[in-house]
């Protein structure tokens, strides 16, 4: 008898004798569907959204250039505001009339600017603005942290481990919670990290600057061993693992490691299919302008999500690039060039494919910008850009129980801070996992000696936007 086959037994005896009636089935099922992290689970009520998509325009997108209009800005450009300026992070000067024009659009009538022109004009309708969103600090790495984990300065799960831990996912074959970013956003992994949940449950980065697949995902393919020599391996490995495993049962680094190489098997043949745009018609993949990377990486979204990925988040950038300092007019006109068309396409591929309803869609920033002027470190250069502003911001959803057509909350008559119906990052979490069937009290992870959620003690649901 050979090692394997040692091993084998030995594990097939030992489940016998407990009486589990597991010791009959054949090892690749030993962390498969029943057994693994990832097997779908119930939430704590019929849930209205099944997956995530978040659209992260990283770098801090400006409100009162996107979604919130301020005639007032116009009125007062080129002068000091009465209110004075809020302390962000630089020195900020007179009014910033924005340079993008504003319309409604839809039978409700929403307010947009020319920078989101084609998601507006199509899915007006389709869309919950809040106006009204703050945060703690006007810092990118605090801010992103709070965003995704709920806690600005700790190493916290992220909001998608969370779901993945709360809900599962609905393929085996693929990760629950994926992140598609051209590089490296900053605070880079510590956005998608798994933190004290078990290490299945973090997000799995993929840089979409690739456009091949094996390049998406390295060692996708196996260039030296069929499947079925691949299965006998990995089955003797899971064997010798899980003999290890049984006097260190508390070592969690250990499970996620098991788990990853069933995972990662299993994927070559999935993951290779969800990424290949390719197999989209023409049609679709121009629709969504897939030559680019921002429309490449939202396609991917919707094929990720079709095949019963639970969370995908898409980074528009590398590093902060909506973190217009300088010239607003040419840095986000730029970006929403970028973004628009795709952003529009993606709505509209949801809803024919009968998706949108069961998928929450967000978009927006960590922060929002000033609306006041930026002073330049250089005294030669023309103020023309925005400092952070975390006071008062837009984020915007779509699909996933989210009441459509409207604006909820406001900013004071310049754009500064919330104002009326305030959102805190704590209220869009708890609003989320609510919507994904979830009391965000309950969804709890005990680690030392406490009882940790993404809220941590604060959110309220946001009820008035759910429809």
């Amino acid at each position: 008898m050979n090692l394997f086959e040692s091993v084998v037994c030995s594990r097939r005896d030992f489940l016998r004798s407990t009486g589990t009636g597991l010791g009959m089935l054949a090892m690749p099922s030993l962390l498969q569907a029943s057994d693994s992290p990832l097997t779908p689970k119930n939430s704590h009520f019929p849930p209205r959204a099944k997956h995530v998509i978040h659209i992260y325009l990283n770098g801090g997108p400006s409100q009162v250039d996107t979604w919130d209009p301020k005639p007032e800005l116009t009125r007062w450009s080129g002068k000091r505001l009465p209110l004075g300026n809020l302390t962000t992070e630089r020195k900020t000067g007179v009014a910033l009339a924005s340079p993008f024009r504003f319309d409604q659009y839809g039978d409700s009538g929403l307010w947009c600017s020319e920078l989101f022109q084609k998601t507006a004009a199509e899915h007006a309708d389709r869309i919950c603005v809040i106006r009204s969103m703050y945060a703690n600090t006007p810092n990118h790495e605090q801010s992103m942290r709070l965003m995704n984990t709920g806690d600005e300065r700790l190493s916290r799960p992220s909001y998608g481990s969370w779901l993945t831990y709360g809900l599962g996912c609905e393929n085996q074959s693929l990760p629950g919670f994926v992140v598609l970013c051209p590089g490296l956003p900053v605070a880079d992994s510590s956005n998608w990290r798994s933190a004290f949940l078990p290490g299945i449950f973090q997000g799995t980065h993929l840089d979409t600057r690739k456009t091949k697949v094996t390049e998406l995902i390295a060692n996708i393919q196996n260039s030296r061993l069929d499947s079925v020599t691949q299965r006998r391996q990995l089955d003797l490995l899971t064997a010798l693992n899980l003999r290890h495993q049984e006097t260190r049962k508390e070592d969690a680094d250990l499970e996620a490691r098991i788990q990853s190489f069933e995972l990662a098997y299993r994927m070559q043949i999935q993951a290779t299919d969800a990424l290949d745009i390719t197999k989209e018609t023409k049609k679709v993949q121009e629709m969504y302008g897939a030559d680019t990377v921002h429309g490449r990486q939202l396609l991917i979204a919707r094929r990720l999500i079709e095949r019963g990925v639970r969370v995908v988040q898409c980074y528009h950038g590398n590093g902060q690039p909506w973190d217009s300092h300088g010239q607003i007019a040419r840095e986000h006109g730029k970006l929403g060039r970028e973004a628009d068309g795709p952003i529009s396409a993606l709505i509209t591929d949801l809803s024919r494919l009968g998706l949108l309803d069961e998928t929450l869609v967000i978009c927006g920033g960590e922060f929002g910008r000033t609306p006041a002027v930026e002073i330049p470190l250089t005294s030669n250069s023309q103020p023309t850009g925005r400092d952070h502003n975390h006071y008062g911001f837009t984020v915007w959803l779509a699909g996933g129980g989210v009441k459509a057509g409207m604006a909820y909350g406001h900013t004071d008559e310049f754009g500064y801070q919330a104002v009326e119906n305030r959102v805190h990052v704590h209220d869009l979490h708890a609003t989320m996992l609510h919507l994904m069937g979830f009391n965000h009290e309950q969804l709890t992870y005990q680690h030392a000696g406490r009882d940790f959620r993404l809220t941590d003690v604060h959110g309220r649901v946001v009820k008035e936007i759910i429809a």
